[in-house]
């Protein structure tokens, strides 16, 4: 019996999602943890993975929107017959045209769908996936809670909504664990589809991950993109770091691996930073480099916001420190915190950014100083700041050269390209046109 892949619930006002882009195609065999799709709440991006081992069919199309606990896709079992979909759904291009829901299938609400107390279908090989009730499962994926933790005391081991409850209220109490086993292995590096053009290499911040360069990219189509997710951030490895130089040094294997000529490097705060350093020793590569409110230029940082980000263990704590990073504080709404907090459940990966939040920014300061750095600079350079920025003062730009290109934006914090992608997304293209 096929097992559904259902639009998850991210945001309590949701009642439907949209199927922004799948990262499997239909007749794929996929592992259990295999990112499947990403969905959109607001501006932020969540990436879905399966539940379930199996080969992925009768995918819906993307762009469209399905309600909160309905299918957009089955895992079958390897040789398991695979027919017409168990429910009507608009079909991805790639499937079947012919497809369409049996005659006899009926209505279902999807309020009452997700209201009812059942158990999602169970398949023989999929005996790990936790039985829920639904309502079990929307509290825990609002509160970050893995379900795999929670011993069910419902019929058959079943996890109610008590259940979870108390698991939070326990969580509440306990001090969070600041160890992490140390990794090994290369940066995540993520490519867009595109393949004309000198790629774009985009380097995130402290705390963040590739999914934060989304409403920018959305200005970069027709670009090849190329994203390098920092050391205990996204999928990449938890390295121990114990300097600038050394994540520096990890960087720039990350960027030599890429096997491309030139590329246009940008970077954001600490990735800011980073891009800065590796134009520094990577010059003849570089055809541009852009930096976004940018570490390395002052001492001045704030200390506060990066440790609480670092250390929140539930969307209560890490909301209000988001917030410190725009200028307008009603596009952090209650959707993207839960989103940012599901991508930080993990408390390995939020340890391993605590210690590297205390190796770099110790007692609240930059311990790194690349002034002298951007003034050796030989390449088309431009920097891009807020002047509300609360993260890093933007008046450390005024310590760059006269050559240096310099666009500040009134009425927007330290994340220029999610507070206001359009416009700069349109100075990128400039740039870029320029160097074709």
């Amino acid at each position: 019996m096929p097992v559904e892949v259902i639009m998850p619930k991210v945001d309590m006002d949701m009642a439907s999602g949209k199927v922004a882009t799948w990262h499997v195609l239909s007749g794929e065999h996929v592992e259990k943890g295999t990112p499947l799709f990403d969905i959109e709440t607001d501006k932020a991006a969540m990436e879905v993975e399966a539940e379930a081992s199996g080969i992925l069919h009768h995918l819906v199309a993307e762009g469209v929107d399905v309600p909160i606990g309905q299918p957009v896709a089955w895992l079958y079992q390897e040789g398991e017959e695979v027919g017409e979909p168990p429910t009507a759904v608009p079909l991805a291009a790639s499937e079947d045209k012919k497809a369409s829901p049996p005659a006899d299938e009926t209505e279902r609400d999807p309020v009452s769908a997700v209201k009812a107390d059942r158990v999602e279908p169970q398949q023989d090989g999929a005996a790990d996936k936790v039985r829920a009730t639904p309502l079990a499962r929307t509290i825990a994926r609002d509160a970050a809670v893995e379900l795999t933790e929670i011993a069910g005391t419902g019929p058959r081991g079943r996890v109610q909504a008590a259940d979870v409850r108390g698991k939070i209220d326990a969580r509440q109490t306990e001090t969070p664990a600041l160890q992490f086993q140390a990794e090994s292995g290369p940066l995540n590096i993520s490519r867009s589809r595109a393949d004309k053009g000198i790629p774009v290499v985009l380097i995130h911040g402290f705390g963040s991950d590739a999914s934060a360069w989304k409403p920018l990219e959305a200005y970069l189509k027709g670009r090849p993109v190329i994203r390098i997710e920092l050391p205990g951030h996204g999928k990449s490895p938890k390295l121990r770091i114990d300097s600038f130089a050394e994540l520096s040094s990890v960087v720039r294997r990350a960027f030599d691996t890429l096997d491309i000529e030139r590329a246009h490097l940008v970077g954001h705060s600490l990735g800011g930073a980073l891009a800065l350093s590796l134009a520094d020793t990577r010059s003849k590569s570089i055809a541009s480099l852009t930096l976004i409110a940018p570490g390395g230029l002052g001492p001045e940082v704030n200390g506060p916001a990066l440790e609480g980000i670092s250390r929140s263990t539930r969307a209560e704590s890490l909301g209000p420190w988001l917030k410190e990073l725009v200028f307008d504080e009603t596009m952090i709404t209650d959707g993207y915190v839960k989103a940012a907090m599901a991508s930080r459940k993990d408390p390995a990966l939020r340890a391993a950014q605590a210690r590297l939040c205390d190796t770099l920014f110790p007692d609240g300061v930059q311990s790194f100083d690349l002034k002298a750095a951007i003034g050796r600079v030989d390449v088309p350079t431009c920097l891009i700041w807020g002047k509300n920025d609360a993260i890093i003062p933007w008046r450390h730009a005024l310590r760059a050269p006269g050559n240096i290109a310099l666009h500040l934006f009134d009425g927007v914090g330290h994340t220029p390209q999610f507070e206001a992608p359009a416009e700069v997304g349109k100075i990128l293209r400039q740039v870029y046109d320029g160097a074709s």
